[in-house]
């Protein structure tokens, strides 16, 4: 009769060929964890009558190299997207430059300036990194980038207006992905929030009434994830800095996509640039390196001298602050559009540029390679949290299946994983997303599904 017994014992398996192998590939301490927790998974099996007969060595091992791969399997992977959505938040927003890439990877490697003064062999400050370069782009004074908007936004608040007043406009108390509310960070800044107008309708006047109490800012969040139509009202972002100029206070702008270009030259909308808050009178300004920027996920502060040394000294500025990676990659990114390179260089900005006639051309090399499909009309789309409501004509390469659900599956587990999009059963893959240098394993990956189903 068999007994748990006859189950072979730790010692006994580590003493195999097999067990050997597996010490080599990932290191005996998590190899003897594997193998023990395999066989109480088998112990629990078999006393509860779901196996009757007990694995033997080889059997139980190859239970432990299955058990060891799921442990190590990264979750973080590089994926096709296929969707159409350039700035697709889900799939990591904006893919980087070469330039970018190799800034990145050469700071990694080894050892950096990152806080280190080459002229006097002191010690220096990370704050300084791409400074000079956004100071020549946009005419301001002072920079500094810390690790996301999010995180822009609280430090500012946090170092220039702790248990004072910021005036906001109701129409701009936004929520934006993952439950990020512009109340709360106000909140959690120690700021005072002080809402004026309506949902849909503020005035100047608004704004003057809030400001015959002493405040310390007036602050506007930029609408990037959606639009407010209709019977609707809103001052100019100049008009509201003379008031709070005359008022002795200063104002912020939370910019969010942080378009360096106009994006009505791409077929959109005009999305308000980083350089036009300035020129409006604006005093600190925040907006993101990984959206419209094409950049690393960054967060970009620059206004006034003395306010961003405020912000700059402020202590959670160094629990806030960016990495030698992504001080390298905003500086690789923002470089392109000091040399007047970025249209030719940064992805977003090269996807954004495509036209029809292009994207149609890819499309049809993809029928000719695949033998199947057809060309259909359709829309791309920025996304991101940038341009709500905007896309313009792309072709699209449709193809017909039986269940568009286990199809997108399939894709899914390629190996890149594919992300597409589906339309009364038909899968749609929009050129326009994918990178050239990904187009053949694209392909590979829609000829292996249809031989799998």
């Amino acid at each position: 009769m068999t007994t748990l017994r006859d189950l072979p014992s730790v010692d006994e398996l580590l003493q195999t060929k097999t067990a050997a192998e597996l010490i080599a590939r990932f290191g005996r301490p998590l190899t003897l964890s594997a193998i023990r927790e395999t066989l109480d998974k088998i112990r629990v099996r078999f006393s509860s009558g779901s196996i009757t007969v007990l694995p033997l060595h080889d059997l139980v091992l190859a239970q432990t190299d299955v058990l060891l791969g799921e442990w190590i399997k990264p979750t973080l992977l590089p994926v096709i997207n296929a969707s159409g959505v350039i700035l697709h938040t889900n799939l990591g927003r904006a893919p980087l430059s070469d330039a970018t890439i190799r800034a990145m990877d050469m700071v990694s490697r080894g050892y950096s300036t990152l806080e280190y003064d080459l002229q006097k062999g002191v010690r220096g400050s990370r704050l300084i990194h791409a400074e000079q370069i956004l100071q020549k782009l946009t005419g301001a004074e002072s920079a500094v980038i810390v690790n996301n908007n999010a995180s822009a936004v609280l430090l500012v608040l946090s170092a220039l207006a702790n248990r004072k007043r910021v005036i906001i406009s109701r129409s701009q108390l936004v929520e934006i992905g993952g439950g990020f509310r512009i109340p709360d960070v106000m909140k959690q800044s120690g700021a005072k929030l002080v809402e004026i107008g309506t949902t849909n309708k503020v005035h100047l006047s608004d704004y003057e009434e809030a400001l015959q109490e002493q405040s310390a800012l007036i602050m506007r969040a930029h609408r990037s994830n959606f639009k407010i139509i209709g019977f609707t009202t809103e001052p100019e972002l100049r008009d509201i800095a003379d008031l709070a100029h005359r008022a002795g206070v200063f104002v912020m702008d939370d910019l969010g996509s942080g378009a360096l270009y106009d994006t009505a030259k791409y077929g959109l909308i005009h999305e308000p640039t980083v350089q036009e808050s300035l020129a409006a009178g604006v005093d600190v300004v925040c907006f993101s390196g990984d959206k419209l920027l094409g950049g690393p996920q960054a967060g970009i502060i620059i206004g006034r001298k003395d306010l961003l040394d405020k912000i700059k000294k402020h202590p959670l500025a160094r629990a806030v602050r960016a990495d030698k990676t992504c001080l390298a990659g905003v500086t690789a990114t923002l470089l392109h559009y000091l040399k007047d390179e970025a249209e030719r260089e940064i992805p977003i900005l090269k996807m954004m540029a495509l036209t029809p006639k292009q994207v149609k051309g890819r499309v049809e090399a993809w029928i000719r390679e695949l033998g199947r499909g057809e060309v259909v009309e359709g829309q791309s789309t920025v996304g991101g949290g940038s341009l709500p409501d905007e896309s313009f004509p792309t072709f699209l390469l449709s193809l017909g299946v039986e269940s568009s659900d286990k199809f997108l599956k399939r894709l899914r587990m390629q190996n890149p994983p594919i992300v597409a999009r589906t339309v009364n059963d038909k899968i749609l893959f929009d050129p326009r997303t994918v990178l050239p240098e990904q187009e053949g394993a694209l392909l590979v990956g829609i000829k292996n599904v249809f031989e799998e189903i």
